[in-house]
């Protein structure tokens, strides 16, 4: 396959500035792909284009990783109703270090390179009369108030002069890259088309050259909500705001219905292994197979495979699995949705097995303790307790910090002891 026929199978194409010299692009031809440094972390919003980006390179073209120093100064108003908060510029390049370490993260372990550039680089030193005559004079106010985001904008609210002219200088990195590294194509999301093609005009009055434009389309869910967020806020990229074991369990909650769409999107499995996952998940869907690979597959890519076998260990222990070798930093993370206490220890250490129960309220009472005990359904980090005289002062418990408690199959209790 070519790679639009490669992207528009994964469903990864949404418009095409012209799509008969898009399919003819040779082998190194360059492209960009940018990203503003508005946030701590990128999250998997960001992973689309970024995936995009390592497909057109396994296809032979040459990927230039922009990072948005000066445009992230100003803030993109594309699928915004208000402005952004403005960023101080110590803050912005420690974003753009966060975010440029983890993209070369993933093109490395997808076998790839990338050049990685920072527009402040070439725009800090750009006086302001300069940028109206060179860039400013080729674009009149009626072609740009009739771009969709700014036209939105006017009309539910309004948009500063700031954020208005902020596809000014994203147009000014299309032609700067055009110009001085021969880049004929720009990636971005379908939010960022009238900013794209802004490049497109400004390249054609400025140059007479030919570029080229690709949007892809904003990734939902099943019922048509923006895919991304989890209950609580967005998905991200770095390990430190979701962490490798969160991230896993993510996609390994996708619904059925969009597992194979999303096998697509975030992956590099081929089109043959795609659909057997699909078949088979279909025909077993309580084995959850697709969503396995999918988890594995995005895990790795974005936190590598030791990371995720590490998530798959620690998510083995909510099915009963071992808690050797696993700190309480994580028990704690695999157990935050779930019941908790604090005791002091000298509390705890005077409690048996059958007080903590009824502490705890896994047991409603003493007596359904011992009845819970003695039927087998009684655990302590995942070990069945037998002995309901059973002392918590006693060897392995009596230096516990944290353990965790169950009751039956499913209901879990974190315990904390404070000492």
């Amino acid at each position: 396959m070519t790679f639009i026929e490669e992207l528009e199978w994964r469903g990864l194409i949404q418009d095409m500035s012209d799509p008969d010299g898009l399919r003819k692009l040779p082998a190194g031809t360059a492209f960009y792909l940018g990203m503003d440094p508005t946030a701590p972390s990128l999250q998997i919003g960001n992973l689309v284009p970024i995936v995009v980006s390592l497909h057109l390179a396994k296809h032979g073209l040459k990927p230039i990783m922009l990072f948005g120093g000066s445009t992230g100064s100003i803030g993109d108003p594309s699928g915004r109703r208000t402005e952004r908060q403005l960023l101080d510029r110590a803050t912005i390049d420690e974003n753009v270090r966060k975010h440029s370490a983890k993209v070369l993260e993933i093109f490395k372990r997808a076998g790839l390179s990338a050049d990685f550039v920072n527009n402040y680089d070439w725009t800090a030193g750009v006086s302001v009369l300069d940028f109206l005559r060179d860039v400013g004079k080729h674009f009149t106010i009626n072609y740009m108030l009739a771009k969709e985001f700014v036209k939105s904008r006017v009309e539910t609210d309004s948009i500063s002069y700031t954020e208005f002219s902020y596809m000014l200088l994203q147009a000014f990195d299309f032609y700067h890259l055009f110009t001085q590294r021969q880049c004929r194509l720009q990636v971005g999301g379908s939010d960022q088309w009238g900013n794209i093609t802004a490049g497109l005009e400004l390249i054609r009055r400025k140059n007479g050259g030919e570029a080229y434009a690709l949007s892809i389309p904003l990734i939902t869910d099943n019922q048509g909500r923006k895919f991304g967020k989890s209950e609580g806020g967005a998905v991200w990229l770095d390990g430190s705001m979701t962490s490798p074991y969160k991230f896993h369990q993510f996609w390994l909650n996708v619904e059925d219905a969009s597992v194979g769409k999303f096998l697509r999107i975030f992956t590099f499995k081929s089109k043959d292994e795609i659909l057997a996952l699909e078949e088979r998940t279909k025909a077993a869907p309580e084995k959850r197979e697709a969503q396995i690979a999918l988890a594995d597959a995005v895990c790795t890519l974005v936190h590598g495979e030791e990371a995720t076998q590490d998530a798959k260990r620690c998510a083995q222990v909510l099915f009963g699995g071992s808690l050797d070798g696993i700190p309480e930093t994580k028990l704690a993370e695999i157990f935050s949705d779930v019941p908790s206490t604090t005791l002091a220890r000298a509390k705890f250490n005077a409690m048996t097995v059958v007080d903590l129960l009824a502490e705890t309220k896994l047991s409603q009472s003493k007596g359904e303790a011992r009845r819970l005990i003695s039927s087998g359904g009684a655990y302590i980090n995942n070990g069945r307790i037998s002995d309901p005289t059973l002392s918590m002062a006693k060897a392995p418990y009596s230096n516990a910090s944290m353990l965790v408690l169950r009751a039956g199959k499913k209901q879990y209790h974190l315990l904390r002891v404070a000492s």
